[in-house]
């Protein structure tokens, strides 16, 4: 004879209200049957499946909340309230050929994006990271530069807090269109008629892409310390082909081939990957650094921050080796397109960047629009941290003409104009 049992069990709705961290907790009891029951095959294959992902979990402690709440953390330190939304971007039209809207996952497309209050006429401003970051890293620049503009910030497409879709690009053509067309979904969720569009280093190499492709939307381009204009048959060394031609150097092109990036490093090594990040930016941000250090409260929370975007389901990062070859060389240089450029453009450079600003003033002569190269002293590849005041200054004079009708061509002292 079956035994039946009755118990009560509840049902709880959880509300947070994130303005001042309060949670209401509303319970419904409720009266249920229930009846033992055998566990099937697949049952046990579920259970087994989250045991073994909780595994994962605890090798690699992080998550799209850890991110979410480790973005929050790092923004506490800007006095300028903004919100945090997931942008819709759909599942594409039918019949594309973007991959990404062919992923075999039904998981929702969507764009992080953090919007800072401003004043109600202040032009559009929206800022793109780069390579294995993502917006947090302007945390430095977000609070001076919504005083004049309407700062957006987003996280690209399989970065940061964005979503992460199974990455399935198989070329440089369709690797380029995960990036364009997913900005420009975001674009239309978010009914942005024309902005200010700033990247930077691969972002910035996406935002010159998205504006040759979408030009009508974009009122300025910046880009700053923007990567991808030469390709290694132009401006490969003597001293880089020696080095590709030992074992050391086939082994590491063999590596970049094979797509092994430093997210899967961070992987890796699992608990101890924090202390790697730790150490990275510690020096990087602090001892090495160009200009103004991180104190402790920014290094810690910037250190967290970055783990957790680093750490997560692999997605965007695999476009590195469709992007780029071996060196960090362009497949599909910016420089050859530079004549079909549409949009006034400003190149931002720290002294010390590791990327060579060269390539910009090689572009410019090719371009049929205003463009201007500035220099920012105290300040390498992450000049907007190494120098905000001088980044700052630099993002200003660059778009002066959205604030006076005659603006002055005169640099602002500190910067050289190339």
């Amino acid at each position: 004879m079956a035994m039946v049992s009755q118990t009560t069990s509840s049902s709880t709705v959880v509300k947070t209200n994130s303005s001042t961290s309060s949670i209401s907790v509303h319970t419904e009891s409720s009266s249920e049957i229930s009846v033992p029951e055998v566990e099937s095959p697949r049952t046990k294959a579920k259970t087994k499946a989250k045991k073994r992902w909780g595994t994962v979990l605890r090798w690699i402690p992080t998550s799209t909340d850890h991110i979410i709440a480790a973005e929050k953390r790092l923004l506490s330190l800007v006095k300028t309230p903004y919100t945090q939304e997931k942008v819709s971007i759909g599942c594409g039209p039918q019949g594309s050929k973007v991959k990404w809207f062919r992923s075999v996952s039904n998981e929702p497309r969507f764009i992080n994006t953090v919007t800072f209050e401003s004043k109600e006429d202040a032009p559009i401003l929206v800022m793109v990271h780069g390579y294995g970051a993502s917006q947090g890293f302007f945390f430095r620049n977000f609070e001076f530069l919504s005083k004049y503009f309407k700062v957006i910030a987003i996280d690209q497409l399989g970065w940061g807090g964005s979503s992460r879709p199974d990455f399935t690009c198989k070329s440089t053509e369709e690797t380029e269109a995960w990036f364009i067309e997913s900005l420009e979904e975001w674009r239309k969720s978010s009914n942005l008629s024309s902005f200010i569009l700033l990247g930077h280093s691969f972002g910035g190499y996406v935002a010159a892409k998205y504006a040759l492709k979408y030009p009508k939307h974009i009122q300025h381009l910046i880009l700053v310390g923007t990567a991808g204009f030469s390709s290694e048959t132009e401006h490969r060394s003597e001293q880089f082909t020696k080095f590709r031609s030992t074992w050391k150097g086939a082994i590491i092109n063999h590596l970049w081939e094979s797509n092994l990036t430093p997210s899967k490093v961070i992987r890796g090594l699992g608990p101890w990957g924090p202390d790697l990040v730790r150490k990275y930016t510690t020096n990087r941000f602090g001892t090495y650094s160009a200009g103004d250090v991180l104190n402790e409260e920014e290094s810690k929370l910037l250190t967290d921050y970055v783990y957790h975007t680093l750490a997560s389901k692999a997605s965007g990062e695999l476009c590195l080796k469709y992007i780029f070859s071996f060196g960090a060389f362009a497949r599909s240089p910016l420089l050859n397109s530079a004549s079909e450029w549409k949009v006034p453009t400003s190149f931002i450079y720290g002294v010390d960047d590791w990327m060579n600003y060269e390539g910009a003033v090689e572009a410019r002569k090719k371009m049929n629009v205003p463009c201007d190269i500035i220099r920012v002293p105290k300040g390498g590849h992450f000049v907007f941290v190494d120098n905000p005041v001088g980044f700052h200054s630099a993002v200003l004079y660059v778009c002066r003409r959205f604030f006076s009708p005659h603006p002055s061509n005169i640099i602002p002292e500190g910067l050289a104009s190339v």
